[in-house]
């Protein structure tokens, strides 16, 4: 997505901070609670749909090159924020 701005909401800073979550982002439940997960939330491959800090649902947009998701308390978080691609150098 071009022209995304800067992570700087309080869900961008925990997540890019490897902050320990208080909720599940593919349940809403909490972390230390037992639970199962679908394929593809086990395998890391689906959007987080829930706010790692409060547990409410987020809207969340699925585009060809990534996600985005906004929880309507702690803000936003892209994939792009996420991953860095590295390209080898010639």
């Amino acid at each position: 997505m071009s022209g995304l701005s800067e992570p700087t909401s309080e869900l961008a800073a925990a997540v890019l901070a490897g902050d320990e979550p208080i909720f599940h982002p593919n349940t809403g439940k909490p972390i230390e609670e037992v639970f199962t997960l679908h394929p593809a939330a086990a395998a890391g491959l689906d959007v987080p749909r829930y706010c790692q800090i409060c547990g409410r649902r987020m809207v969340a947009q699925v585009r060809p090159d990534g996600w985005h998701t906004k929880c309507s308390r702690h803000g936003e978080l892209d994939s792009e924020w996420l991953y860095v691609e590295h390209l080898p150098e010639s």
